[in-house]
């Protein structure tokens, strides 16, 4: 197979994957769990800020462990099955909750959550197997931009639906699209194989593996400054990313359709962001595009916070979307930069850790925030300091394609 299908398959996941962050984590879900779930109560914004920070706490403690596990079987692809299985059945029960189902409401987003943010560990693993280290920025931007088409695709297929006022029709909907175009990935690119002889359960040797990583953290230096910055960065990118239909909706008035035209608007800019800004990445260093995107990210939240009428927010969707676009592919590339070779799945397990653990405070923050003042500007507000942290730690990260040039 030549590499340029490898990258087309790969990347297809994240065309098909997309279909459960756009309809469950961010829009259509995350809109009915308040509305309709919590009856539209402030105590809503907490309820989901509890189950997006469950989902990531669990899935921070396991990715590294089942990353030195697949590494040590070289087992990539089947544990990507079984969470993007398990991502796929939780998005179709979400079917079955009405009104007042609190507890079974989140229960089920955060087991499909769960599947989704795991599988990424796994996904992202797959990167260094298909293409070239010059290339990474680039491809990275490949896979997050096919995922921001899957999400515009899916924000088609819905519509007829949110016009019918059939919101809970589109979880299945959802589901079926993710199994559709995961498949390819499955049936065709092939996982690195190795003949393993151990004498202990596969857990044992996963936690023996990631407790010899971190023991030896400190000759790690420089990647771990980076993951210290992704960890405060990225949870601002995460709870923009978990509130934004919900603050679009309360407090901005959006109706289903217009939160749709919003969410486009969003995804037609990530799309660019992640292309451009991974050619950019691969010319000029990741770290200085990441710096870029941080400070978007800034002015994205400034302008959230003044802006009332309705029409200019379709433009904090413009810049929202072109900085988490960038931001995200642009980051994965410069972890792929950063790891050791023998050793990719296993740190990109510590990539999800810290990007995972880190969407904890954040969801935690913007919900508290809400919930104690009654008011998401000031919530939203809040959330800056996360961006400011993130950004001074980076400036102390050096960055490899800049050592390799010197």
């Amino acid at each position: 197979m030549t590499k340029k299908k490898k990258i087309f398959i790969w990347s297809l996941f994240d065309f098909a994957n997309t279909s459960f962050s756009i309809v469950v984590v961010t829009f259509l879900y995350a809109v009915y769990f308040k509305k309709h779930v919590a009856f539209g109560e402030p105590i809503g914004d907490l309820y989901w800020s509890i189950g997006t920070s469950a989902a990531m706490i669990v899935t921070a403690f396991i990715s590294p462990v089942l990353g030195a596990i697949a590494d040590y079987s070289a087992g990539k692809k089947r544990f990507l099955l079984f969470f993007t299985i398990l991502c796929i059945a939780g998005t179709f029960s979400l079917y079955f909750i009405g009104p007042g189902q609190i507890f079974w409401g989140i229960f089920l987003f955060v087991l499909a959550n769960i599947g989704f943010e795991a599988g990424l560990v796994f996904y992202d693993a797959f990167l260094p197997e298909i293409t070239e280290p010059k290339n990474y920025g680039r491809v990275s931007g490949y896979g997050y931009a096919m995922g921001y088409v899957g999400s515009l695709a899916m924000l088609g297929i819905v519509f007829p639906f949110i016009q019918a006022e059939m919101i809970r029709e589109t979880f299945p909907v959802a589901a079926l699209f993710f199994l559709i175009f995961s498949l390819p990935l499955f049936f065709y690119l092939k996982d690195s194989k190795k003949k393993v002889e151990r004498t202990e359960s596969y857990v044992s040797i996963g936690f023996k593996r990631v407790w010899g990583t971190l023991t030896h953290l400190k000759n790690y230096r420089n990647l771990s400054l980076f993951l210290l910055a992704f960890f405060f960065y990225i949870e601002g990118v995460n709870t923009v990313i978990f509130f934004s239909g919900i603050y679009a909706s309360t407090t901005l008035g959006f109706s289903d359709t217009e939160l749709l035209i919003f969410f486009l608007t969003v995804q037609t800019t990530a799309i660019a962001g992640s292309v451009l800004f991974g050619i950019f990445a691969d010319s000029i260093g990741q770290k200085k595009a990441i710096i870029i995107t941080l400070f978007m990210w800034l002015a994205t939240i400034l302008l959230a916070f003044f802006i009332y009428d309705k029409t200019w927010f379709y433009a904090v969707g413009l810049l929202a979307g072109a900085s988490m676009g960038s931001c995200q592919s642009t980051s994965r590339s410069l972890m792929t930069k950063l790891i050791p070779a023998d050793k990719k799945t296993e740190f990109f397990g510590f990539y999800s850790f810290f990007g995972k653990s880190s969407a904890v405070l954040g969801p935690l923050t913007f919900g508290l925030v809400s919930y104690l003042t009654g008011n998401q500007r000031i919530a939203i507000i809040s959330i800056t300091f996360f961006f400011l942290v993130g950004l001074a730690i980076l400036t102390k990260v050096k960055d490899p394609t800049v050592i390799i040039k010197e």
